[in-house]
């Protein structure tokens, strides 16, 4: 299949190649419930447009739950009756602490298998151990993929009194850890399937005719003592 670099359904990343999916801007979420602490939505992938970058049929579902502690995304893959779906999408929850500095943030990332690249940031197929990480972020910089070795699977960002927990509870079997030097962000990303897993199909789960596929992860946010960590004077 070929895909229209052109089209304004496309992000393209450096290199040329598209990334990140369809925006969301183009995409005509129908709200079918809402309450105070939960929303629901639903996408119909039908549409010409839409099938010209990813060419099956499908409904996606979406439920989002707020509490006070924290936020749940439940998302469910309906398949269409003309034949398996890939279920291959993700999320980008960006996260910080404004009251310290980046080098002061903990960040704590459970043992996975980093996935290696190539020069494009394709994976290459090979894979590494890592052993985790449970450190002040520093100097340090990650924009790796990383494959799970279970589920559910928790990762972390502290400081400033603060503990978020992005939590990995099913579905998601691959993560993406972004967090660019010089840039007061981190990115931990649930991912049903690694990058380009549509072209090599590396880690793809197909969704049957008719079926459903169902993946949730939470962040959670606790309160954990004092913030001034990154005040002075």
């Amino acid at each position: 299949m070929a895909l229209d670099p052109s089209s304004p359904l496309l992000h393209l990343d450096e290199h040329g190649l598209p990334i990140h999916g369809v925006p969301w801007s183009r995409l005509g979420w129908a709200v079918t419930d809402a309450k105070p602490d939960r929303m629901t939505a639903r996408l119909e992938w039908t549409g010409g447009d839409l099938l010209a970058i990813f060419p099956f049929r499908h409904r996606i579902e979406l439920a989002i739950t707020l509490r006070p502690d924290g936020l749940a995304l439940e998302t469910a893959l309906i398949a269409g009756a003309d034949g398996p779906v890939p279920a291959s999408f993700g999320f980008h929850p960006y996260l910080g602490l404004p009251e310290l500095p980046r080098a002061r943030w903990r960040l704590e990332l459970p043992p996975m298998r980093r996935l290696l690249l190539d020069p494009r940031g394709i994976p290459t197929g090979g894979e590494e151990a890592f052993s985790g990480l449970a450190d002040d972020l520093g100097e340090r910089e990650f924009d790796d993929g990383f494959a799970l070795l279970e589920e559910p699977a928790s990762f972390v960002l502290a400081g400033a009194g603060r503990r978020i927990v992005v939590e990995l509870i099913a579905g998601y079997r691959y993560a993406q850890v972004f967090a660019p030097g010089g840039r007061d962000h981190v990115a931990l990303e649930p991912m049903t399937a690694p990058t380009n897993a549509l072209a090599s199909g590396r880690g793809l789960r197909l969704v049957a005719p008719g079926d459903a596929f169902h993946a949730t992860f939470r962040i959670g946010v606790d309160v954990t003592g004092p913030r001034n960590e990154g005040r002075t004077g």
